[in-house]
């Protein structure tokens, strides 16, 4: 097989792969590493999963509609303080409480060290700082 044929190959597969890898990390290790295996044999499939592993780990950013409810919220009576910093993509602690957004409950919201953050309510990662 010559070198355009395989690059051709590798560019449909990348293509196809990568929006399937956006729904997980697994999913995009895997697809990364089979781009990856085709492209450079052993060490292409390596390089391949990790890469495919970040670009699964990527959040979509919530609807507008999110953001707004959010940013309206009431704080809550008692200031939540922690010392870890928010970090998007990271969990928060078990200590927040975390609120469900009513009407998209693929979210849910807190308001911690004087930050509102929505977070993805089953894994409690945090998805965007609202600024």
């Amino acid at each position: 097989m010559d070198i355009k044929a395989v690059g051709i190959a590798a560019g449909i597969l990348l293509a196809s792969t990568s929006a399937f890898a956006q729904s997980s990390t697994v999913t995009g290790a895997a697809g990364g590493a089979a781009t990856g295996a085709i492209v450079g044999g052993p060490v292409g499939a390596a390089v391949g999963g990790i890469v495919g592993g970040v670009a699964g780990s990527v959040i979509d950013p919530p609807p507008q509609k999110v953001v707004t409810y959010v940013q309206q919220a009431p704080a809550p009576a008692e200031r939540v303080v922690v010392k870890e910093k928010v970090v998007i993509g990271q969990p928060l602690p078990e200590t927040v409480v975390v609120t469900p957004i009513p009407d998209d409950p693929k979210y849910a919201y807190a308001i911690v060290n004087d930050q509102r953050v929505i977070v993805e309510p089953s894994s409690r990662k945090v998805i965007q700082v609202i600024e």
